[in-house]
């Protein structure tokens, strides 16, 4: 029996489902995304600025939180800090326990940061991913908390990098600014290559196929 064309022959021949599609790539899909995006953001926002507020992590003993926390002798992370990989226990014994003050302000800074670019929708997918690294990071110490549906939430908003940050800075951002594989306005190239992006050509998909995204 003859093998027609569109049988799928290598991995680049399978075809996303159109919910993908929708939920990825689809402008449509951007409300949706919004209230993930604001509900993540206000999560990390609170993590820095109530740290911030506090003196185990910012001021006359900052760093002794994270020193008793990534060491187990803060309460919470006691009974479960004997399950930290090895290799994990010795970064932090090298690297983060004797500079938790550094630590700590860098924590307090990134998790700010990291709010204020989600709630605003400004590098959605990248804000989401460095979210993600900060929340396998708390875990693999040993730090409980609601890391793990943030790291759900964040993976979803890397994967609709496209579309997440839609409603939102990303708007004007993304044309503007780009990919580095296909610059954007400010970064024109006259040299062989993508093509530069603008605003109407950076609208990400729509389920019916109809797309100026890619062209």
């Amino acid at each position: 029996m003859a093998v027609s064309r569109s049988d799928p022959r290598s991995p680049e021949d399978f075809r996303e489902s159109r919910w993908a599609l929708f939920l990825f790539r689809d402008s449509r899909a951007a409300w949706l995304w919004l209230v993930v995006r604001v509900y993540l953001g206000s999560l990390w926002l609170d993590f820095g600025l109530s740290h911030l507020r506090d003196p185990a992590w910012a001021g006359s003993s900052a760093g002794s939180a994270l020193a008793s926390l990534t060491t187990g002798t803060a309460p919470e992370t006691a009974a479960i800090h004997a399950q930290v990989p090895g290799w994990y226990n010795w970064l932090l014994d090298a690297f983060v326990v004797p500079n938790a003050a550094l630590f700590s302000y860098l924590l307090i800074a990134g998790g700010t940061l990291i709010g204020i670019a989600l709630i605003l929708g400004a590098f959605t997918g990248i804000a989401a991913f460095i979210g993600v690294v900060l929340n396998a990071n708390f875990l693999l110490a040993g730090i409980v908390g609601p890391y793990p549906l943030m790291i759900v939430f964040g993976v979803l908003l890397v994967l609709a990098w496209r579309n997440a940050g839609w409603i939102g800075l990303d708007r004007r951002l993304l044309p503007a600014i780009g990919t580095p594989w296909q610059p954007g306005e400010i970064f024109v190239r006259r040299s062989e290559g993508p093509p530069p992006l603008r605003e109407e050509g950076f609208r990400p998909d729509h389920v019916d196929g109809s797309s100026s995204w890619r062209r």
